[in-house]
């Protein structure tokens, strides 16, 4: 599928740079070329048909549907695949956050959602499928749903709204109706693309730099440098990927070719995947919004929990997947 990308890299790398093939260089600007080209078109036709999706399935319909029922502890799930289908990082996830709450929606169940949201994007499910195959893929997704219907239901039996920022308990939810204007297919169509082309533009300085760490990486690191550090004979390799990945930061789609780039390097899967998960989940940016939201007690079980379970899920990976 992406063989003619390929072809254009090589043409890039090594005819028109006049890398040489094979040398430290060349391989990493071919790789920086050749993934650039790939994930910056998935972007475009992803983030385009989010567009559609955003426009007829609103958020806030979404949020009402999960208060309007009595789920007996169905809930949890569902604010776990709301999480996956949500275009946001763990940032811009706290938002929604606080309208949970104010919704009404209990703390256990919203932390089940903020624990996915960033984890999973549409985005990431199509690159992670197309650098790694639909079988790791699929694997990836329920372990992301698993964390957050585990981790949400075990903050849920703490009983810890009361750390919760006093000021979040304050906002009075305002329902607000929003008239939607009414447009011809033809301009739905243009302001489709407008907006995936705005959302793209947005993240792809994150992604370059993403790609390029991994082209680095993939380029200049010597074959057998993680093999030595990080092995699935260390059994501490996993919770050190993670605890290593805390200070970083990036979106899931930025990271992952760096994860491509550590698997190629003879890092265990699980490992590669525990790091990707505390970058994405994790990171210090994360915690220091999140402070805002959260006292330090809930910000601290809130941690301590997801990093328990993504070293869970790396060993699993690294046990079932060889």
């Amino acid at each position: 599928m992406f063989y003619p990308l390929q072809l254009l890299a090589n043409y890039f790398s090594y005819n028109l740079f006049g890398l040489l093939k094979g040398s430290h260089l060349g391989d990493a600007v071919n790789f920086f070329i050749y993934d650039s080209l790939k994930i910056l078109i998935l972007l475009l036709i992803i983030n385009y048909l989010m567009a559609i999706l955003r426009h007829y399935l609103p958020i806030e319909k979404l949020r009402d549907f999960l208060v309007s029922k009595k789920w007996y502890g169905f809930d949890y799930f569902l604010a776990a695949i709301f999480g996956t289908i949500t275009p946001f990082c763990s940032c811009s996830s706290i938002p929604l956050f606080i309208g949970f709450l104010e919704a009404g929606i209990p703390l256990g169940v919203t932390l089940s959602f903020l624990i996915v949201s960033p984890l999973v994007n549409q985005v990431a499910i199509v690159l992670f499928a197309g650098l790694f195959g639909w079988k790791i893929t699929i694997f990836y997704v329920v372990s992301a749903i698993l964390l957050g219907v585990v981790g949400g239901f075990i903050l849920s039996k703490l009983k810890l709204e009361k750390y919760v920022a006093d000021y979040v308990w304050k906002i009075k939810s305002n329902k607000i109706e929003i008239k939607k204007e009414k447009l011809s297919y033809k301009n739905l169509l243009i302001r489709f693309w407008q907006e995936g082309f705005s959302l793209t533009k947005k993240i792809t300085p994150y992604v370059l730099i993403g790609i390029a760490v991994g082209a680095a990486i993939h380029g200049f690191v010597p074959a057998g440098f993680f093999e030595k550090y990080i092995t699935a004979e260390n059994f501490l390799a996993v919770p050190i990927a993670t605890i290593v990945a805390v200070p970083m930061y990036a979106n899931s789609v930025g990271v992952i070719p760096i994860m491509q780039s550590l698997v190629e390097k003879g890092i265990p899967l699980g490992t590669a995947m525990a790091f990707m998960m505390a970058v994405v989940g994790l990171s210090l940016p994360e915690a220091l919004i999140l402070k805002r939201v959260m006292k330090m007690k809930l910000l601290l079980l809130f941690f301590g929990v997801t990093t328990i379970n993504i070293i869970v899920i790396g060993y699993l990976f690294n046990f079932l997947i060889k």
